[in-house]
């Protein structure tokens, strides 16, 4: 029997042992991973990261076909691209190491509350909305309602007042009201809730939208070419309604095409839904952080 372990011992001896201290670096790479990529998906950071390994994808392709003179010119511009990202992302990172020294790392990954969270987009929101946005397009009030999906809004969010007040069509109309304090700009509106109003949105460059349309439809373009959220758009000069998603705007006839165009979202929702609860203890407290 001593003989057979040893010759199992032996034919194994080239599987590394892997020891305790082992498991620690894994598990400190794998938390530095994960910090690392959460941070991407919630800044600008993940649409340069796709660009990033297009560039990788190049690369390699012509270090294989061992084309020197794209190879050289692609080294000459890779310290100088290091530099420009590094200020071009300045308050991304700054922020990023900001939340790093105020954020309790234990509890930013673990969450011992079962309680149910009561923020999810569902269909009384969606009604809220319709309704909201046809009584606003009745008597021509300018209206401008980005609805949060995957990508994060906060650093727009930022840019405004924060309301943090659940999805009413009453609140709505009361925000865009002419002549009140906060009915310039636009509200970014996360699960049932009104995360912030007055906020500014990126205007889009896209020299295709009719010249008829005025800063409000160019900027609901705007941050849809930028993230994936879904933008509700009331003219004020003739009261339609619009809706902005992908980079492209549509026209919405009725409230039925309105909530259809909405019901989308609740797919979305679901699937965010299907997370583990180390996953929604780390988006409670980064909530928690960025008040």
């Amino acid at each position: 029997m001593a003989k057979v372990v040893e010759g199992l011992y032996s034919w194994l001896s080239f599987v590394p042992r892997i020891t305790s201290r082992n498991i620690l670096e894994i598990a400190i790479i794998t938390f530095l991973v994960y910090e690392i990529l959460y941070w991407i998906k919630n800044t600008r950071a993940w649409t340069l990261l796709r660009g990033i390994v297009v560039i990788m994808g190049f690369t390699l392709f012509v270090y294989v076909l061992h084309l020197e003179t794209i190879l050289w010119i692609i080294k000459e511009f890779a310290l100088i691209a290091t530099t420009a990202l590094i200020i071009i992302f300045q308050p991304e990172l700054r922020k990023a190491l900001e939340q790093l020294g105020s954020q309790n790392l234990i509890s930013g990954i673990l969450s011992f509350d079962d309680r149910e969270e009561s923020s999810a987009f569902t269909e009384k929101t969606i009604n809220e909305i319709v309704k909201g946005t046809i009584d606003m397009a009745k008597v021509k009030t300018g209206a401008l309602m980005v609805i949060e999906r995957n990508v994060s809004l906060k650093e727009i969010e930022r840019t405004g007042i924060e309301v943090s007040g659940i999805v009413t069509s009453q609140l709505l109309i009361n925000i865009f009201e002419h002549n009140t304090p906060l009915h310039d700009g636009a509200v970014i509106i996360r699960g049932n809730r009104i995360a912030a109003a007055t906020c500014y949105l990126p205007l889009s460059d896209n020299m295709a939208i009719s010249k008829d349309l005025g800063t409000r439809h160019r900027a609901a373009v705007g941050i849809s070419e930028v993230s994936d959220s879904l933008t509700v758009v009331v003219s004020e000069e003739t009261g339609r309604v619009s809706v902005a998603e992908g980079g492209g705007l549509r026209r919405i006839s009725d409230a039925d095409e309105l909530r259809k165009a909405l019901s989308t979202l609740l797919a979305d929702d679901k699937m965010s839904g299907k997370r583990f609860k180390i996953w929604k203890g780390r988006l409670k407290n980064e909530e928690k952080d960025n008040k």
